[in-house]
């Protein structure tokens, strides 16, 4: 029997079904960077541009702006990403107890997340009002004086954190159940065997267990929330005293109220560098030792 035609061993029609990604990704992705790479070694403020090599990046160790604005960013996200997490975990594993009203409860906590921020931001912003806000007029009533959240240095950032901790903890909530579903039971039937307590239950099977899920919200939530923007400009425009300014938010005012293009693209692209450095880090180490054991 006379053999067959020899199949090719590569079929590149696969290539073009996934052309338009990488088309979309070079014009609106890769393209904008390197524009912002190049601009950022210029003085550029829309009618004049000037090469100016390093300037730019010199100047932002000896901007307070922006140096103030990596150190508020930097605390957002920490105790952002920390509260949301605990709390979002913590509401995933009495959902998946399958409580009555569960379906009601993880419906209205998901809520949040879908509402735009700058809706969000218009709804805390009129909660956070210092004579007629519900928040001050709650505090009334049990007793306690009432804050300017959104005036004061001290309260302002911590007001901005609530809020955003509202925002997340539906989402990530939903992500946690959806990775407790997983869990094999008989994990658990064999620590109840063996005489474990529900806490140790939770530290042994599913804390472990859950390690990918929490890697992947981790990753994420680090890059997103070093984003944050619109909640900073709607509530605070960044005060009192430079109290909320983050990177993102100085990167605006620098583009787009001092028109100073080349250094706000200096800035972008340092953030760039910081977030890049940040996941590289978190993949390396954080994603180590993905094949849980269960003590």
């Amino acid at each position: 029997m006379r053999p067959t035609k020899k199949l090719k061993q590569y079929d590149n029609t696969g290539y073009l079904f996934i052309l338009p990604f990488y088309v979309f990704f070079a014009v609106f992705i890769v393209t904008p960077i390197l524009m912002n790479l190049v601009l950022s070694f210029t003085r550029f403020n829309l009618k004049e541009m000037k090469f100016i090599g390093l300037q730019n990046y010199l100047n932002l160790f000896e901007d307070e702006f922006f140096v103030r604005s990596l150190v508020n960013t930097g605390l957002y996200t920490f105790f952002t990403l920390a509260f949301t997490m605990l709390i979002s975990l913590f509401l995933a594993i009495l959902l998946n107890r399958g409580l009555t009203g569960t379906p009601l409860f993880r419906t209205s906590s998901f809520i949040p997340h879908v509402v735009s921020m700058v809706a969000a931001s218009m709804i805390w912003y009129w909660m956070y009002e210092p004579a007629y806000g519900i928040i001050n007029r709650f505090l009334a009533v049990v007793g306690i004086s009432g804050k300017l959240w959104l005036h004061d240095e001290k309260l302002a950032l911590v007001s901005i954190i609530i809020m955003s901790i509202w925002k997340f903890t539906g989402y990530y909530m939903v992500i946690y159940l959806a990775g407790l579903q997983t869990i094999p039971s008989y994990l658990y039937e064999a620590t109840a065997i063996d005489g474990a307590s529900e806490w140790q239950k939770i530290w042994y099977v599913t804390i472990p267990m859950l390690r990918p899920v929490t890697f992947f919200l981790f990753v994420t939530g680090v890059i997103n929330n070093f984003n944050v923007f619109e909640q900073v400009n709607i509530l605070t425009q960044g005060g009192p005293m430079n109290a909320t300014t983050t990177v993102v938010h100085q990167i605006f005012i620098r583009a787009f109220r001092d028109f100073l293009m080349g250094y706000a693209a200096a800035q972008a692209i340092l953030v760039l560098i910081i977030v890049a450095i940040l996941t590289l880090m978190f993949f390396k180490y954080g994603s180590q030792e993905q094949d849980v054991e269960v003590a």
